[in-house]
């Protein structure tokens, strides 16, 4: 009896799989739905809506970039966890939902791990930005100055459990420092209060920081990555700046409901790497202060599970939760 239902489930398997394969060779007959987890007009909605733009051309049907925001980006993701798995609705995801939200929130009504990995769409790096009238001129005076002053100097995020927030965490655990974290709804309020003269640090990305590191309005120490950044190429990295475990990059993934077959998940990995190739597409993608990826379904899924391991480190060395 254990052999027939064994040979049952099994052939169940391969007519499943035989059944994914024409669907996707025809992928899409409908219009697809990109879910953005946060509002409109940030890097998450601009950079999907670049690739929307081309994979439209490409299939042949209507690409809708969809924003449904709160959360932390649960709500986005909960949503895309119920869907058919049937490619028509993908998310396209900062870290949040997709390697930090498992460890921050106590409780989710999704798993990240019953995603479908697809690709992810860009990289960008976080920096260490600072307003000039500190007066320090690289990451050890930094940290020299906020030994002197322990509690005193602030820093800004877009909020509890965001990138940049859990960044000034791993700062901190790193070089033995006190900062105080001072949550913001955007990284562009956190950037104007830095203007202001209110906020001193921000571990965040290269898009609103750019014109004013240009004027000399914000310094860049760092940049908290392996390699230098293309839109700063004068800035050493962490490693070059003394620390060389202090790695946080900005990314964007594309994954699929639970259950979708793997075959459609490697064919729409195809086609976002043609588009991602396209000239006009990474020059658009780099304005913004990302690299094109383009990476496997495979590789998306190392690469995911790597980052939740680095931020689940983070969350649970500083019990930081989210109820």
């Amino acid at each position: 009896m254990r052999a027939v239902s064994l040979a049952v489930v099994v052939l169940s398997a391969i007519v499943g799989a035989m059944g994914a394969l024409p669907a996707a060779a025809q992928f899409p007959t409908k219009p697809v739905k990109f879910v953005i987890p946060f509002p409109g007009g940030g890097s998450n909605d601009v950079t999907a809506r670049i690739a929307a733009d081309k994979l439209h051309t490409k299939w042949g049907q209507p690409v809708v970039v969809e924003n449904r925001a709160g959360a932390g980006g649960n709500i986005a993701a909960e949503f895309v966890a119920q869907a058919e798995p049937d490619g028509l609705t993908l998310i396209v995801s900062p870290p949040g939902p997709l390697a930090i939200n498992k460890s921050l929130y106590r409780q989710l009504a999704y798993n990240p791990d019953d995603f479908v990995p697809i690709t992810v769409l860009a990289v960008g790096t976080n920096l260490v930005v600072v307003r000039p009238e500190l007066g320090v001129g690289s990451v050890s005076e930094l940290i020299a100055l906020a030994k002197k002053k322990p509690g005193m100097l602030t820093y800004g995020s877009q909020g509890n459990g965001s990138t940049p927030h859990l960044t000034g965490n791993m700062f901190m655990n790193l070089t033995g420092t006190k900062l105080i974290h001072v949550p913001y709804r955007g990284e562009n309020l956190v950037v104007n209060d830095m203007l202001g003269g209110h906020v001193d640090v921000f571990f965040g990305t290269i898009a609103p920081v750019q014109p004013f590191y240009r004027d000399g309005r914000l310094k860049v120490l760092a940049v908290a990555d392996v390699r230098r950044a293309t839109e700063v190429p004068d800035v050493p990295t962490a490693a070059e700046a003394g620390l060389p475990n202090f790695i946080s990059t900005s990314w964007f993934a594309v994954v699929g409901p639970p259950r979708m077959p793997s075959v459609l998940a490697q064919r729409i990995s195809v086609d976002f790497a043609e588009v991602l190739k396209l000239p006009d597409v990474q020059e658009k993608l780099r304005a913004i202060g990302t690299e094109p990826g383009g990476s496997s379904p495979a590789d998306t899924a190392a690469f995911i599970k790597e980052e939740t391991a680095r931020w689940r480190d983070v969350i649970e060395r500083n019990n930081i939760r989210i109820e």
